[in-house]
């Protein structure tokens, strides 16, 4: 049976329409198959009406065709089998005003070639059967439209949140009642969710994507398939950087190809170029660097003299991934973005100032030219750990002149380093955490991420390595002023 060329609207439930208790209508042969939808409705009293059917329709007859003598035939096996060969999706023969039953020929007929057959009363009139078609479908298209309205926007709700990759993923997975998958440049599988599929149905859209992606003129943007019994799509992301979006459904609905091109459009924001700066640009600075020149010389081709370094924790207890990374420096303004470790570092134009951004916590260096570079990650690193302690969102490092700006700068280091030398690394950052804020137990433990117990026998170490007391203001004062210059 040919594929019938349906129209771009929602098709009826064919249990929809037998439900319309104005029409009257019953099915009295073929399958009673919940899953049968008609797409539209069509009235025709010719013998074969098989060239002038389209498919997916629901065949009008009032049977005025049909010979006297037709039951003793094959006339009926001949008629249903051609509408069936037409891709009709059911008939409805209407009683009156040229039979008064429908012909048992006729019912049998369709029993044997499971076309669905609906006896229409003398009181509905095809138009009216017609008429409830439409309805139907302006009923069905109207829900899609919503549906698919309410799936953007909740696509663009979730690119905006912390996580913004698996957050599409998710809403995309939920909308379609499927899996979706986004897969990298290399094929391999970079972030997922849903209900995943069977391997089959699996290395059967890993295929695919090899459809999609990038390679020269004339490749595809979008491409289906169906296997394994599941409904499969990919779609290349429009950055050009080869990432594929992956979709598997158990069924298909209309609207589900433009809630997944929407997903598929922000993932391309997500993962394209679209940051400040050119790549050029940053590709001739890293090698700039690589061989020698100075950060100075360096800096204007990344945006200007004047800088701050931002550090950010995501507050979800899951480490960032580099797209949520790459993600977060879009909103801050700059394309220059490390992940390390459970910590992302920005470098970016010192104006405008960075806002805090929802779902992170963000330490801000002081403004610094290229050569303070290091120093702002410090400063960075400092600023971040006061905002987890403190449960701020934003805290800027904030350097300003003080009495210790009255001693040399190398007289200020000489000192520094023989009154921390018995300290480890460990406790020289616990004491300067621990003295930052004030001497709190729990928000130090909260900024070190370790136990209350373990900062207060750090600093009693401390206190003995040193032997000073650090209840002592003037000998806290002194401990801070060394090491702020560490």
């Amino acid at each position: 049976m040919p594929d019938p060329a349906v129209p771009p609207t929602p098709p009826v439930p064919l249990a929809a329409l037998l439900a319309r208790e104005d029409l009257g209508l019953r099915q009295i042969a073929g399958p009673a198959d919940p899953s049968a939808v008609v797409h539209w409705a069509h009235t025709s009293e010719m013998a074969d009406p098989y060239p002038y059917l389209l498919g997916g329709e629901l065949l009008l007859t009032a049977g005025v065709h049909i010979q006297e003598a037709a039951g003793s035939g094959t006339y009926f096996d001949d008629y249903v089998s051609r509408v069936v060969a037409a891709g009709g999706a059911a008939l409805g023969f209407g009683v009156a005003p040229v039979h008064d039953t429908v012909p048992r020929a006729l019912v049998a007929a369709c029993d044997f070639y499971e076309l669905p057959l609906i006896e229409v009363p003398p009181r509905t009139t095809f138009s009216a059967v017609a008429r409830a078609v439409w309805q139907l479908m302006a009923q069905a298209r109207h829900a899609e439209l919503r549906r698919v309205t309410e799936a953007q926007q909740s696509l663009a709700a979730a690119a905006s949140r912390p996580d913004p990759v698996p957050s599409v993923l998710r809403q995309l997975a939920q909308r379609v009642g499927g899996w979706a998958v986004l897969y990298g440049p290399d094929g391999v599988e970079v972030a997922a969710a849903g209900r995943p599929v069977g391997t089959a149905a699996r290395e059967a859209l890993t295929g695919l994507t090899e459809v999609v992606r990038p390679s020269g003129p004339g490749t595809p943007a979008s491409a289906s398939h169906a296997a394994a019994g599941v409904h499969l799509a990919a779609y290349s992301l429009g950055a050009g950087h080869g990432f594929v979006l992956g979709v598997a459904a158990p069924q298909r609905d209309p609207g589900d190809h433009t809630i997944a091109s929407v997903a598929a459009v922000l993932l391309s924001l997500l993962t394209g170029e679209h940051q400040s700066g050119s790549g050029a640009a940053r590709s001739s600075a890293l090698v700039r660097l690589l061989l020698g020149a100075p950060a100075e010389d360096v800096a204007p081709l990344l945006g200007g003299e004047r800088w701050v370094v931002v550090h950010a924790r995501p507050d979800t207890l899951a480490a960032p991934d580099p797209v949520a990374a790459s993600a977060l420096g879009a909103a801050l303004g700059s394309p220059l973005v490390d992940v390390a470790r459970e910590v992302v570092r920005v470098l970016l134009p010192a104006d405008p100032e960075p806002a805090p951004q929802p779902g992170w916590t963000l330490g801000v260096s002081a403004v610094a030219g290229p050569r303070e570079w290091a120093a702002a990650d410090v400063q960075a690193d400092r600023a971040l750990a006061r905002a987890r302690a403190t449960r701020a969102g934003l805290v800027r490092y904030g350097a300003r002149p003080a009495l210790a700006d009255l001693v040399p700068e190398a007289d200020a280091e000489a000192h520094a380093r023989a009154l921390l030398a018995p300290l480890a690394p460990a406790l020289t950052e616990t004491l300067r955490t621990w003295l930052s804020l004030h001497g709190s137990w729990d928000r130090t433990a909260v900024a070190l991420d370790v136990h209350r117990n373990t900062v207060r026998q750090r600093i009693a170490k401390c206190a003995a390595l040193l032997e000073l007391d650090l209840d002592d203001p003037d000998v806290r004062m002194e401990l801070w002023f060394a090491l702020r210059r560490t």
